[in-house]
């Protein structure tokens, strides 16, 4: 698990365990956001589990779905109300971090030009280009 700051208030990674959850908290993070599915793989720990193993070390924890390809305006509200209500920092995971990555991007429209939003995830290694008109010009 290796956190991928997109901003002072998220961060983004890869597929978690319960095992991680501890160093979660010690690197300073307040929420855990799961972003995936759970049932996308067989060896893929549930949400709640890591949200258990969360709630007993006193982290927040929510649970916001997201299939490949599937971000819908309904689940970008969830992911701002989500944020609104964090212990920040917040961490965000998904199987690769790249469906949060885009949640949070998509999170940001209108707050910001489009071309910063894009250049903060790429410095963390997601390339979301494609979602510059989705973006708009904030």
């Amino acid at each position: 698990m290796e956190p991928k700051l997109l901003s002072r208030a998220i961060s983004v990674t890869s597929q978690i365990d319960a095992k991680d959850v501890q160093s979660i908290r010690q690197q300073g993070f307040g929420t855990i956001i799961c972003n995936r599915p759970d049932g996308e793989a067989q060896d893929q720990p549930s949400a709640d589990e890591i949200g258990e193993t969360a709630n007993e070390l006193g982290l927040k924890f929510v649970y916001i779905p997201i299939i490949p390809g599937g971000v819908e305006d309904r689940k970008i509200a969830e992911f701002i109300s989500a944020l609104n209500a964090s212990d920040m920092p917040a961490l965000a995971y998904c199987r690769t971090g790249t469906r949060s990555a885009t949640l949070w991007a998509l999170s940001e429209a209108g707050k910001r030009p489009a071309n910063q939003i894009i250049a903060s995830a790429a410095s963390a290694g997601y390339d979301l280009r494609q979602l510059a008109g989705r973006l708009g010009e904030g």
